[in-house]
């Protein structure tokens, strides 16, 4: 392997290491956030809090494309976890029907 493909992979390694920091940074600041107390309905904490999970998702699928996971296979993984999560009547689900309502978000976004 010549100069340019070493040169490849410590740049993706360095990538993939500020993908993992990207992430730990985005999860630090939504506790940060949330041990200030977020006032409900207050418009600002709720666009912090989305901009920090954006942040993290973001990050996520970004990653794995650098390990090499397709967007599409996340996807999949994703909805699989849901179903699994309704079937198991998971607490989230049984109390609140989040996951009911996650892949029907999923299933529109798709139509």
């Amino acid at each position: 392997m010549g100069k340019g493909g070493e040169f490849d992979i410590a740049k993706n390694i360095r990538l993939v290491e500020w993908l993992k920091s990207e992430i730990l940074s985005s999860v630090a600041e939504l506790y940060r956030l949330l041990a200030s107390g977020i006032k409900k309905g207050s418009r600002g904490s709720q666009d912090a809090i989305a901009d920090c999970l954006s942040s993290m998702i973001v990050a996520a699928y970004l990653l794995g494309k650098r390990l090499g996971i397709p967007f599409l296979v996340i996807d999949n993984k994703i909805e699989s976890k849901i179903r699994l999560g309704m079937i198991e009547e998971h607490d989230v689900e049984k109390h609140y029907g989040d996951l009911t309502s996650l892949s029907e978000y999923f299933k529109t976004r798709k139509d």
